[in-house]
């Protein structure tokens, strides 16, 4: 299973993956910082953007299919048809992360974030503690099961 954590930078993301990680509920981590860090940075604009996605898509989708483990990405991921055709070949539950708190990174934002319209679970990080938005996402996926 992929979980595909996206939101603004200083949202929660990673937080809520490390969280995810602690108690067992994910194996494995591909977080947007370190994939940067990690690969060439292919920067921030479209393109760049859209190859940094493209290269956390295909690694969730290995370690997915070849080690059978579950994977939270935690990445801004702004472009909305790019998550959604993501879904639609691999089994995937996209955490759609967001607040109007002030965290300090905000001019890091991405002013063509798009945030999904469907088939995703809402967490206002700004509203609940990290063990709360974890425990929403532990209901939003029984419900369905």
């Amino acid at each position: 299973m992929i979980y595909w954590i996206t939101g603004q930078p200083g949202h929660g993301k990673t937080t809520i993956a490390d969280a995810m990680l602690a108690e067992g509920k994910v194996d494995y981590i591909v977080d947007g910082d370190d994939l940067r860090v990690l690969m060439p940075n292919p920067g921030y604009d479209e393109t760049g953007r859209r190859q940094n996605i493209d290269r956390a898509q295909a690694i969730a989708a290995y370690i997915d299919r070849i080690h059978k483990g579950n994977v939270a990405v935690a990445l801004v991921a702004p472009y909305r048809d790019q998550r959604e055709q993501f879904k639609t070949a691999h089994e995937v539950v996209e955490i759609y992360v967001h607040t109007t708190e002030l965290r300090g990174r905000e001019n890091f934002h991405s002013s063509d974030y798009e945030p999904p319209l469907e088939n995703f679970i809402d967490v206002d990080t700004g509203e609940c503690t990290v063990e709360q938005a974890v425990r929403t996402i532990h209901r939003a996926l029984a419900a369905v099961s």
